[in-house]
């Protein structure tokens, strides 16, 4: 019987269609047999016992059973025989012709053989012998003797093979596909085995803790037992020894009376017995002062004398809670909240959702996260906002904990010149909308260039990176305009935790990791649980490089991790308001800036129309003008919130004015020791001001009257560029950072400028929620402005991002905004720059 025929013999018949034959050579399984595996003398099939194939010295096999009755029938030479097949002389061995070598090809065909099974060939019920074809177009089986249409002698253009051949493709392919669904259904066995394990340790461990805490309890109830015992024990002793001491004076007196009466019957002088009848007399007042015992018996245990025991009872109540979990990692989303600029914060979001997903409006899963820049770690921490959101901020220092620089990093080279750079950035400037959002938006992937050369490479400044955003990461929140990723600035990372149903978490306390790296390298980051369903995820890259984040919750991968995006290395603006002119929203150098934060107003020292300008400090909508007789002249060059209104500095009257927000005068301060005012700021508390002189080049403090009680600097200060005042702290920026105290004492020198090569352009102070002081302040060295924070104590730089294209090209001002945002007055370009510096 037929396996399979050669598809050459069909293609004899075929020969008049024009179907694509495809070719394939098949063995027929009786024809083999009998051609190789069949002994040639016997005809016997060979196998591993007595007919086992033996090779002799002229190639040819024959079977054991064979060379044994050969040899036996050999009379004139016992020694050797002729082989059946060729008749050449063999020898026999020493052993016999069992001693003759197998034929190992031979056994290789039949362990061959016996492990391929035999395929019964379908053939056509109306024609015997005839194989049945199948044509892949038409997906159908068919003779080609009985077929009709386009099956039949007509040419056509199908593809045509074997139908046992196509049954063995299928068999394969289902058994390919069943393989693969096992092995992921093995996988996904392991997994689930996994967490059960991760389950039982779990569980054991809440049961140590249980143990744990209730034997804390049981030792803490056990001390307090112990101490009650010991102090009702030692009330009862000192009662006890006040009584006894009393019974021994009792039991003396008594003794004393019964001594005094001993004999008393044998004594006649009358004398002797008035005299201790007497005597006895006043010992009855002792007698009665001891009859009251000095000491009372009442000891007793008082537990109502306060609701302690109802409060322990309610707080035993809710003592501890077993917590569990609904979130899904795999349902779970991470998006960029903050841009991604070198030195600046980055905030990464992970939104959690239950398996039903559900956002999750709760926190406290064990998340944890891990970045790195370049390949390298970067760190970053975590936070439960306690909303099923979770926050991670990543923050990194350079190697020497200064500011980012240009050029080689961590020993690399620069990858690109600057003047192509600034050919591919030119052309992208024409393409980039006029500013970007703050809001949380979807993740985007950049591409950067290291800029400048190697001489400038030791220079303080960061370079400048050609950005190109794109939509390429899916998250469950809309997708809003690009958002970057900067140097020096903390980026954010948003998680947004889903259930297993798919919804979102409203909850935290997942316990979500949080890895970072740029360029592979690790980056620290933060993981904050909002306890929304949220975790916020927040760190701060120094350099420029690619951002990679991942994130685990309960340790396992989340949806978008790892999150990837390109770190630049400058800040672009936030927002660009105003232009050159005289209208409400136009502007003619604006030297300075001051926020009031009660009023929630923005006043723009407009000096080139003599007026401030007031705006919202959230909408940046013009409110009104200020304009007083203190203004004129185009000479104001600083502005300041006092607790009244404002107060301008006019260098060419050199005077200060204060005027309320209608511009009514309240004051004007002048005095003979001014020479070419130029910046103020006031202290709101201890209404004190101070005033930058460079004329003088000093800084003078007036008291709340308007008198100079202290002059400082002392003729030795540069062109002060900005000035900053608090209770403890006046801040003088020249071409460096001082920080005095208010008794004019230098308390620290920091963030120095080269000499010739720049300056400050404002600067503000803020405090932490720890209470601590930090310095925001504009620098420009060799024409790159750039945002520093600096701690106002150590002089430590906490954030520093150099601000990217449209950039200012004159800082004049600078204020403070929620947000961790600052405005920026660019004298230059007639307009306001907005810009993160955290």
């Amino acid at each position: 019987m037929y396996c399979c025929s050669f598809l050459s013999r069909l293609g004899v018949g075929m020969a008049s269609m024009s179907s694509t034959l495809v070719e394939t050579v098949s063995i027929n399984y009786e024809d083999f047999n009998e051609s190789f595996l069949t002994c040639g003398t016997c005809l016997c099939t060979y196998d591993g016992g007595e007919h086992t194939p033996k090779l002799l010295p002229c190639s040819h096999t024959v079977c054991l059973h064979c060379l044994t009755r050969i040899a036996a029938s050999q009379t004139r030479d016992a020694g050797s025989f002729r082989c059946p097949i060729c008749r050449e002389l063999i020898t026999i061995p020493r052993g016999g012709v069992a001693a003759l070598p197998p034929s190992f090809l031979v056994n290789q065909l039949l362990d061959l053989m016996a492990r391929q099974r035999r395929e019964v060939i379908p053939q056509c019920s109306s024609h015997p012998g005839r194989e049945l074809l199948f044509c892949e177009t038409c997906d159908c089986v068919f003779c080609r003797h009985c077929a009709d249409g386009p099956h039949s002698d007509t040419p056509c253009d199908h593809t045509v093979v074997p139908f046992s051949i196509a049954l063995k493709r299928m068999s394969e392919i289902l058994l390919y596909r069943a393989n693969e669904c096992l092995s992921k259904l093995g996988s996904a066995r392991d997994a689930v085995a996994s967490e059960l394990r991760r389950l039982e340790a779990a569980a054991t461990a809440a049961d140590e803790a249980i143990d744990r805490h209730f034997a804390e309890l049981k030792a803490a109830i056990d001390k307090r037992h112990s101490e009650l015992k010991s102090a009702a024990a030692a009330a009862a002793t000192h009662k006890r020894k006040l009584l006894e001491e009393q019974l021994k004076l009792i039991d003396a007196e008594k003794a004393k009376v019964e001594a005094e009466c001993s004999g008393l019957q044998q004594q006649v002088e009358v004398r002797e017995v008035s005299s201790r009848a007497a005597a006895l007399g006043a010992r009855l007042g002792d007698a009665a002062a001891l009859a009251e015992p000095r000491e009372n018996a009442f000891l007793a245990v008082d537990f109502a004398h306060n609701d302690a025991q109802q409060r322990f009872a309610e707080a035993l109540a809710e003592l501890g809670r077993v917590r569990t979990s609904t979130t899904f990692p795999g349902l779970c989303t991470l998006q960029l909240e903050s841009a991604c600029v070198c030195g600046l914060e980055v905030v990464v979001v992970l939104r959690t959702v239950d398996y039903h997903g559900e956002a999750r409006c709760t926190g406290g899963d064990p998340v944890s996260a891990a970045a790195t820049i370049d390949d390298a770690p970067l760190p970053c921490t975590v936070t439960d906002l306690d909303t099923g959101l979770y926050r991670f901020v990543l923050y990194c220092h350079t190697p020497h904990g200064g500011l980012p620089r240009r050029g080689a990093l961590h020993g690399r080279r620069p990858r690109q010149c600057c003047c192509d750079h600034r050919r591919r950035a030119a052309a992208l400037h024409r393409h980039r909308p006029r500013h970007w959002p703050l809001q949380v938006c979807t993740l985007l992937s950049y591409s950067a260039r290291w800029t400048t050369t190697a001489r400038r490479a030791a220079r303080a400044a960061t370079p400048s990176v050609l950005l190109r955003p794109s939509t390429t990461r899916r998250c469950l929140a809309p997708s809003p305009t690009s958002t970057l990723a900067s140097t020096g600035l903390y980026s954010t990372v948003i998680l947004r935790t889903v259930d297993y149903h798919g919804e979102a978490r409203c909850t935290g306390g997942d316990p979500v990791s949080a890895a970072a790296t740029i360029d592979d390298a690790p980056l620290p980051c933060t993981v904050t649980d909002l306890d929304t369903g949220l975790y916020r995820i927040t760190m701060r890259p120094w350099s420029a490089g690619a951002l990679c984040v991942r994130v685990l919750v309960f340790a396992r991968g989340v949806r978008d991790s790892p999150l990837r995006a390109q770190i630049a290395a400058t800040a672009p603006p936030l927002l660009v308001w105003g232009s050159r002119g005289t209208g409400k929203e136009q502007l003619s150098q604006p030297v300075a800036l001051a926020r009031c934060p009660k009023r929630r107003e923005i006043y723009v020292l407009d000096a080139g129309n003599s007026r401030v300008k007031v705006l919202d400090d959230e909408t940046f909508a013009f409110k009104t003008h200020i304009v007083n007789e203190g203004l004129a002249g185009r000479s104001c060059t600083g502005i300041a919130v006092t607790a009244e209104g404002i107060v301008a500095v006019n260098w060419r009257t050199r005077t200060l004015t204060e005027v309320t927000a209608d511009g009514t005068t309240l004051r004007t301060i002048r005095s003979e020791r001014l020479v070419e005012p130029v910046c103020v700021a006031a202290d709101t508390v201890t209404r004190r001001l101070a005033v930058a002189d460079n004329g003088a080049r000093a800084v003078f403090l007036f008291d709340r009257h308007g008198n100079i009680e202290r002059e400082v600097g002392n003729g030795e200060l540069g062109l002060v560029g900005g000035l900053a005042l608090s209770e403890d702290l006046l801040i003088i920026a020249d071409v460096a950072v001082r920080v005095y105290d208010t008794e004019g004492n230098l308390k620290n020198v920091f963030a120095p400028v080269p000499k010739g090569r720049g300056g400050y352009g404002g600067v503000a102070l803020e405090c932490d929620a720890a209470g601590a002081w930090r310095v925001v302040c504009a620098r420009a060295v060799r024409g790159r402005p750039a945002l520093l924070v600096l701690d106002a104590r150590a002089g430590k730089v906490l954030a520093a991002a150099e601000l990217a294209e449209r950039r200012p090209r004159r800082v004049a001002g600078l204020a403070l905004l929620p947000d961790r945002r600052a405005l920026l007055a660019d004298l230059a370009a007639d307009c306001l720059r907005l810009h993160t510096y955290w």
